[in-house]
């Protein structure tokens, strides 16, 4: 089996007029998760999407070993799921629908959904917290409501690697700590994971970093190696210091200066 879920090589995209990412190689390790950081318009976003296909590039890319043009739509679908920023569905449809959605590649042409699909669907939901909402509509929702069920309906996939761009986006630090722990059970089933996040604590616990600026990579490697530590301190211009506490890696502010305190005579 390959041990590489994604690979690019020499992957350079523009937008528009712009050339955003410039020959990037990477290859991302199958049944890990390896997290995306760096700072605003370091091209993280236009990355994870030249990976899925959903958008031209020069370049190659493969998944699970076979080129990403090889692959035919339908099984690429059933193999990469997606989780975007700012993912719009219609507002009447229902949770369920929504989630049902992520089977549509598993689902012959008008087909009704089989068992397997329900079996899927409420098996997502009920891991994003989501199955008590089924029968609502996506309207009537918060957006970390909305978020949730997005991310069901990507889980409903079952794809061997999922990609999310800001998957935190609208979630409070209880249910952030739910995609965690989500994320790592994917994991431990052999599932390979690709996000992009700008929480910072929450990427240092990723198996991996690929640490980005200015539409390139600048390092590659584990949360735990110090030199993963230093490239993320290097990349933020050394205004975060990666610490370890309670066993686990935290990215803290770094403060230079204290302010003055003045006392009364």
């Amino acid at each position: 089996m390959n041990a590489i879920a994604i690979e690019a090589r020499g992957l350079s995209a523009r937008l528009g007029d712009t050339e955003i990412l410039h020959n990037i190689t990477l290859a991302l390790p199958r049944a890990r998760w390896t997290c995306i950081v760096g700072p605003n318009g370091a091209g993280k976003s236009t990355l994870l999407k030249a990976l899925a296909g959903l958008l031209p590039h020069s370049g190659g890319v493969a998944l699970l070993g076979r080129p990403l043009a090889d692959w035919p739509s339908r099984q690429r679908a059933q193999q990469l799921a997606w989780l975007g920023q700012n993912e719009s569905s219609g507002d009447d449809l229902t949770v369920w629908d929504v989630a049902m959605l992520g089977r549509l590649p598993h689902q012959a042409w008008l087909s009704p959904p089989s068992a397997a699909d329900h079996a899927a669907v409420e098996r997502a939901l009920r891991a994003t917290q989501a199955w008590g909402w089924r029968a609502r509509s996506l309207g009537q929702l918060s957006g970390g409501e909305r978020q949730r069920v997005l991310l069901a309906r990507a889980l409903a996939v079952e794809a061997q690697v999922l990609l999310m761009d800001e998957p935190l986006a609208n979630l409070d630090p209880p249910h952030q700590a739910d995609w965690l722990d989500l994320v790592q059970a994917l994991v431990r089933e052999g599932k390979t994971v690709v996000s992009v996040l700008h929480e910072i604590a929450m990427a240092l616990h990723a198996d991996e970093l690929v640490v980005m600026a200015q539409g390139r990579i600048t390092h590659q490697g584990l949360c735990a190696e110090p030199t993963t530590h230093r490239a993320l301190e290097a990349v933020f211009d050394h205004r975060i210091e990666v610490h370890a506490l309670q066993g686990q890696w935290v990215a803290l502010p770094r403060i230079t200066s204290l302010p003055k305190t003045h006392h009364a005579d």
